[in-house]
């Protein structure tokens, strides 16, 4: 199933060793490697991590227990029942690709359709269908481009990702969080605090990568890949999604560089690129060159890091730029910014008669110095508040578009909205601000009510027996990041 031989490639030239579940805490957010990605024993679902095949488990035990271990005989594990996990893990209202095939219909004739896909597969005969764009609006105005795969684009991504992360769960390093089986934003929001509050903190790399979906070099990521994938069906495979394109009102265009975003497998690929061209540098460097304490939390293309002297904070700055030009990855100048930051931030620029500490945005999330009653730093989460702008201008757009809808199903349809707010933004301290947004949206409910009709009866007492009635209340829905990151790393932590 594998060939053992050393990997010849310069690309990390101390790359440290990794053994599983007796390695030291990894540094940054001072875990130790996630046991609970790596010894369970595993079943099918969306991601291979804590559940695939039985069959994969001997794939694991060796990318375990060997890390240069090359792997030629991967794509038998992409069977039937694979296929078939992965098609009932696709949303059956998810968007169609350029074939115009969409969940349901495919579902009318299932088995024989994921048979001949295999066969296709297996054969050889399978060829990937052009991806087609589509946008979506970011906050700041700007439009995100996203490339639509095919349904059986996704069935067959999501079946070879599932295979693959069997291997690649036991190489990531535990600062890496981003479409990780086990892991979500919240485990590395949490990991980033912990970090700020319990190591010594003064600086925050802010960091942004330029367009990096679309500048990943793909040369470069099959070298990456290669370290470990020896089987040329997997590889070709990939190399048929990342060269089918992508079809725009109608024209099909060729894309030389990068990975589609928002395909099933750009995320597994990302992480793979990132691992060797950032992961693996940065653990070495601070292992290296740092003097002091440095952390280090990363969520697929989003990172930021966290310095206990400003020397390292801009040697680690200057030297990622030029660790990044040799692969074809650039910082953005005007979103990447190194600031003062941490328990100590606040006295130190009173002292030097300068401002409060500068803010920096994570995942969702604005971190500010803040204080708790008794004057000790407390590190304040809020929500970004453009993030929220722009979804309550979503909200107003859609409540114009059903007005005339009857008020349960606007109060069912808000309450799905209020509840997935309070479900990612409830986190200790930032209660003030989910708030705000379930009262916005309600101020925008009742202006759609009114707007029905010339004789409306709708007032303010009905208004808000309706809020109270249809809208979950502001509350706490997520522990202090210690606890929770505590539980999750079972007491492994060496910062305890």
């Amino acid at each position: 199933m594998n060939e053992r031989g050393k990997s010849d490639s310069p690309v990390v030239p101390a790359k440290p060793p990794n053994k599983a579940a007796s390695a030291a805490a990894e540094v940054v957010e001072e875990r130790g490697l996630a046991e609970g990605n790596t010894t369970r024993p595993t079943r099918p679902g969306r991601r291979a991590g804590p559940g695939v095949p039985h069959g994969l488990d001997r794939v694991r035990e060796v990318a375990r227990r060997d890390k240069e271990a090359r792997f030629t005989a991967l794509l038998h594990h992409v069977d039937l029942d694979r296929f078939r996990a992965a098609y009932w893990a696709i949303r059956p209202d998810a968007a169609p690709g350029v074939d115009g095939m969409t969940w349901e219909t495919y579902r009318q004739d299932l088995e024989a359709n994921l048979r001949d896909l295999h066969t296709r597969v297996h054969s050889g005969a399978y060829q990937a269908k052009p991806s087609r764009r589509a946008y979506i609006p970011k906050a700041d105005g700007r439009q995100r481009p996203l490339g639509i795969a095919t349904l059986e684009d996704k069935i067959v991504q999501r079946a070879v990702v599932e295979m693959l992360n069997a291997i690649y769960e036991e190489d990531f390093l535990g600062f890496s969080y981003g479409f990780r089986p086990g892991r979500s934003p919240h485990h590395a929001l949490d990991a980033l605090a912990v970090g700020i509050k319990r190591k010594n903190v003064n600086w925050v790399l802010d960091a942004d990568i330029r367009d990096f979906f679309g500048q990943l070099d793909r040369a470069w990521l099959r070298k990456f890949l290669e370290h470990r994938i020896a089987d040329q069906r997997v590889l070709r495979l990939i190399d048929k999604w990342l060269a089918a394109g992508v079809v725009e009102d109608g024209n099909w265009s060729q894309t030389g560089k990068g990975a589609p975003q928002g395909a099933s497998v750009s995320p597994l690929l990302a992480n793979v690129y990132l691992h060797y061209v950032f992961d693996l540098w940065a653990q070495w460097w601070r292992r290296r060159h740092a003097r002091g304490d440095v952390i280090i939390v990363r969520f697929a293309d989003d990172f930021t890091a966290g310095f206990e002297y400003q020397e390292d904070a801009q040697r680690f700055l200057a030297d990622l730029r030029e660790r990044f030009a040799k692969f074809g990855l650039e910082l953005h100048p005007d979103k990447t910014r190194l600031i003062e930051f941490g328990r100590h931030a606040a006295w130190r620029r009173a002292a030097r008669g300068l401002g409060k500490p500068e803010t920096f945005d994570f995942l969702g999330l604005t971190h500010q110095c803040g204080k708790t009653r008794n004057g000790r730093f407390w590190l304040r989460r809020v929500t970004i508040s453009k993030r929220m702008r722009a979804k309550l201008r979503e909200v107003k757009e859609e409540l114009k578009r059903r007005r005339h809808e009857p008020i349960p199903d606007q109060g069912q349809w808000l309450r799905s909205v209020v509840q997935g707010h309070l479900a990612y933004y409830a986190v200790p301290g930032n209660i003030q601000a989910v708030a705000a947004f379930r009262t916005q949206v309600t101020r925008h409910w009742y202006k759609a009510l009114r707007r029905r009709s010339q004789r409306t009866r709708i007032t303010w007492p009905r208004m808000n027996r309706l809020a109270y009635h249809w809208l979950p209340p502001a509350r706490k829905m997520h522990p202090f990041p210690d606890v929770r990151f505590d539980a999750k790393t079972r007491g492994r932590s060496p910062v305890r």
